[in-house]
Protein backbone atom coordinates (compact mmCIF):
# COMPACT_ATOMS: atom_id res chain seq x y z
CA UNK A 1 0.00 0.00 0.00
CA UNK A 2 1.42 3.28 -0.99
CA UNK A 3 1.27 6.16 1.52
CA UNK A 4 0.58 9.21 0.29
CA UNK A 5 3.50 11.78 0.40
CA UNK A 6 3.45 14.31 2.97
CA UNK A 7 2.93 17.65 2.57
CA UNK A 8 5.22 19.74 4.29
CA UNK A 9 5.25 23.26 4.88
CA UNK A 10 7.57 25.64 3.23
CA UNK A 11 10.21 27.06 5.62
CA UNK A 12 10.09 30.53 5.93
CA UNK A 13 13.28 32.31 4.94
CA UNK A 14 14.71 35.08 6.94
CA UNK A 15 13.65 38.81 6.06
CA UNK A 16 16.46 40.62 6.13
CA UNK A 17 16.29 44.30 6.39
CA UNK A 18 16.45 46.74 3.48
CA UNK A 19 18.03 50.58 4.01
CA UNK A 20 17.08 52.97 1.98
CA UNK A 21 19.63 55.57 0.66
CA UNK A 22 19.62 58.75 -0.60
CA UNK A 23 20.55 59.19 -4.20
CA UNK A 24 21.88 62.81 -3.73
CA UNK A 25 25.58 63.28 -2.54
CA UNK A 26 26.00 64.25 1.42
CA UNK A 27 27.39 67.48 0.53
CA UNK A 28 24.58 68.33 -1.78
CA UNK A 29 22.64 67.69 1.30
CA UNK A 30 24.43 69.99 3.56
CA UNK A 31 24.17 72.80 0.97
CA UNK A 32 20.21 72.05 1.57
CA UNK A 33 20.99 72.76 5.38
CA UNK A 34 23.42 75.77 4.89
CA UNK A 35 20.50 77.93 3.31
CA UNK A 36 18.57 77.41 6.74
CA UNK A 37 21.46 78.84 8.80
CA UNK A 38 22.36 81.46 7.22
CA UNK A 39 18.75 82.82 7.11
CA UNK A 40 18.97 82.66 10.87
CA UNK A 41 22.41 84.00 11.12
CA UNK A 42 21.00 86.72 9.20
CA UNK A 43 17.87 87.67 11.35
CA UNK A 44 20.61 87.27 14.13
CA UNK A 45 22.22 90.15 12.93
CA UNK A 46 19.92 92.25 11.45
CA UNK A 47 18.41 92.37 15.17
CA UNK A 48 21.96 93.20 16.41
CA UNK A 49 22.09 95.90 13.77
CA UNK A 50 18.87 97.32 14.83
CA UNK A 51 19.73 97.54 18.69
CA UNK A 52 23.05 98.95 17.88
CA UNK A 53 21.28 101.91 15.40
CA UNK A 54 18.73 102.90 18.43
CA UNK A 55 21.87 102.90 20.93
CA UNK A 56 24.01 105.27 18.68
CA UNK A 57 20.58 107.45 18.08
CA UNK A 58 20.26 107.56 21.99
CA UNK A 59 23.77 108.19 23.03
CA UNK A 60 23.56 111.14 20.05
CA UNK A 61 20.40 112.41 21.49
CA UNK A 62 21.84 112.34 25.08
CA UNK A 63 24.47 114.05 24.15
CA UNK A 64 22.79 116.76 22.38
CA UNK A 65 20.46 117.14 25.72
CA UNK A 66 23.94 116.84 27.82
CA UNK A 67 25.51 119.90 25.84
CA UNK A 68 21.75 121.89 26.37
CA UNK A 69 22.57 121.37 29.57
CA UNK A 70 25.19 122.88 29.91
CA UNK A 71 24.71 125.79 27.65
CA UNK A 72 21.76 126.11 29.80
CA UNK A 73 23.51 126.08 32.93
CA UNK A 74 26.35 128.63 31.84
CA UNK A 75 23.66 131.05 30.41
CA UNK A 76 21.98 130.78 33.89
CA UNK A 77 25.54 131.47 35.76
CA UNK A 78 26.04 134.49 33.55
CA UNK A 79 22.19 135.72 34.02
CA UNK A 80 23.37 135.75 37.65
CA UNK A 81 26.59 137.63 37.32
CA UNK A 82 25.15 140.07 35.08
CA UNK A 83 22.14 140.49 37.82
CA UNK A 84 24.59 140.82 40.52
CA UNK A 85 26.06 143.72 38.73
CA UNK A 86 23.27 145.30 37.56
CA UNK A 87 22.33 145.51 41.58
CA UNK A 88 25.29 146.47 42.61
CA UNK A 89 25.66 149.22 40.45
CA UNK A 90 22.45 150.61 41.63
CA UNK A 91 23.47 150.43 44.67
CA UNK A 92 26.86 152.37 43.56
CA UNK A 93 24.60 154.80 41.98
CA UNK A 94 22.15 155.43 44.52
CA UNK A 95 24.63 156.06 46.97
CA UNK A 96 27.00 158.01 44.63
CA UNK A 97 24.20 160.41 44.11
CA UNK A 98 23.62 160.90 48.29
CA UNK A 99 27.26 161.06 48.87
CA UNK A 100 27.43 163.92 46.34
CA UNK A 101 25.12 165.57 48.25
CA UNK A 102 26.81 165.07 51.37
CA UNK A 103 30.16 166.71 49.96
CA UNK A 104 29.06 170.73 50.41
CA UNK A 105 28.12 169.84 53.76
CA UNK A 106 31.63 168.50 54.63
CA UNK A 107 33.01 171.20 52.36
CA UNK A 108 31.65 173.43 55.04
CA UNK A 109 33.31 172.00 57.74
CA UNK A 110 36.61 173.04 56.00
CA UNK A 111 35.26 176.57 55.51
CA UNK A 112 33.98 177.26 59.01
CA UNK A 113 37.49 176.34 60.66
CA UNK A 114 39.15 178.25 57.95
CA UNK A 115 37.52 181.39 59.08
CA UNK A 116 38.96 181.46 62.18
CA UNK A 117 42.24 182.48 62.26
CA UNK A 118 45.48 180.10 64.17
CA UNK A 119 46.45 183.50 66.12
CA UNK A 120 43.09 183.80 67.51
CA UNK A 121 43.13 180.18 68.24
CA UNK A 122 45.86 180.93 70.43
CA UNK A 123 44.56 184.04 72.11
CA UNK A 124 40.67 183.75 72.59
CA UNK A 125 39.79 180.28 74.61
CA UNK A 126 36.00 180.76 73.57
CA UNK A 127 37.26 180.64 69.80
CA UNK A 128 39.17 177.70 70.59
CA UNK A 129 36.96 175.83 71.85
CA UNK A 130 34.86 176.15 69.05
CA UNK A 131 37.52 175.27 66.49
CA UNK A 132 38.27 172.49 68.68
CA UNK A 133 34.79 171.76 68.95
CA UNK A 134 33.67 172.20 65.35
CA UNK A 135 37.27 169.93 64.34
CA UNK A 136 35.84 167.36 66.80
CA UNK A 137 32.42 167.19 64.43
CA UNK A 138 34.31 167.01 61.72
CA UNK A 139 36.46 164.21 61.96
CA UNK A 140 33.48 162.22 63.56
CA UNK A 141 30.77 162.65 60.56
CA UNK A 142 34.06 162.17 58.02
CA UNK A 143 34.75 158.61 60.09
CA UNK A 144 31.44 158.16 59.77
CA UNK A 145 31.42 158.26 55.87
CA UNK A 146 34.30 156.45 55.95
CA UNK A 147 32.36 153.25 57.16
CA UNK A 148 30.22 153.59 53.99
CA UNK A 149 33.10 153.60 51.71
CA UNK A 150 33.07 157.53 51.26
CA UNK A 151 36.62 158.46 51.94
CA UNK A 152 38.46 161.93 51.94
CA UNK A 153 41.50 162.59 49.58
CA UNK A 154 44.33 164.89 50.69
CA UNK A 155 46.97 164.08 48.69
CA UNK A 156 49.52 166.77 49.59
CA UNK A 157 53.26 165.70 49.52
CA UNK A 158 51.56 162.88 47.03
CA UNK A 159 53.08 162.12 43.27
CA UNK A 160 50.33 164.10 40.86
CA UNK A 161 48.32 161.58 39.06
CA UNK A 162 45.77 163.25 36.36
CA UNK A 163 43.74 160.04 36.93
CA UNK A 164 42.67 161.00 40.12
CA UNK A 165 44.11 164.27 40.76
CA UNK A 166 42.92 167.91 39.10
CA UNK A 167 46.13 170.63 38.60
CA UNK A 168 44.81 173.89 38.66
CA UNK A 169 47.90 175.78 38.70
CA UNK A 170 52.09 175.07 38.60
CA UNK A 171 54.40 176.59 40.35
CA UNK A 172 57.97 175.79 40.40
CA UNK A 173 59.82 175.32 43.48
CA UNK A 174 63.38 174.51 43.71
CA UNK A 175 63.62 172.25 47.09
CA UNK A 176 60.39 170.39 45.93
CA UNK A 177 60.83 167.59 42.89
CA UNK A 178 58.61 168.32 39.91
CA UNK A 179 55.02 166.92 39.76
CA UNK A 180 54.58 167.00 43.29
CA UNK A 181 51.30 168.19 45.17
CA UNK A 182 52.43 170.76 47.36
CA UNK A 183 49.01 172.92 47.59
CA UNK A 184 45.35 171.27 47.82
CA UNK A 185 42.71 174.06 47.09
CA UNK A 186 39.95 171.76 47.69
CA UNK A 187 40.20 167.86 48.78
CA UNK A 188 38.18 164.96 47.08
CA UNK A 189 36.44 161.96 47.76
CA UNK A 190 36.42 158.48 46.65
CA UNK A 191 33.63 156.15 46.74
CA UNK A 192 34.32 152.14 47.52
CA UNK A 193 37.55 153.12 46.06
CA UNK A 194 36.31 155.25 43.13
CA UNK A 195 36.87 158.74 43.09
CA UNK A 196 33.78 160.10 43.50
CA UNK A 197 35.31 164.20 43.05
CA UNK A 198 39.34 164.77 42.33
CA UNK A 199 41.21 167.00 44.46
CA UNK A 200 42.31 169.64 43.10
CA UNK A 201 45.53 170.82 43.77
CA UNK A 202 48.64 172.66 43.10
CA UNK A 203 51.87 171.20 41.28
CA UNK A 204 55.49 171.20 41.69
CA UNK A 205 56.51 172.70 38.24
CA UNK A 206 59.46 171.37 36.30
CA UNK A 207 62.53 173.22 34.61
CA UNK A 208 61.86 173.49 31.02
Amino acid sequence: MVRPAIMRPAMARPVQAVRFYSEKPVEEAKSEEKPEAEETKTEEDGGLAEWETKYQAKDKEAAQLKDQLLRSIADFRNLQETTKREVQNARDYALQKFAKDLLESVDNFDRALSIIPEEKRNSETELANLYEGVKMVQAIFEKTLAKHGLEKMDPLGEKFDPNIHEATFEVPQPDKEPGTIFHVQQPGFSLNNRVLRAPKVGVVKGSE
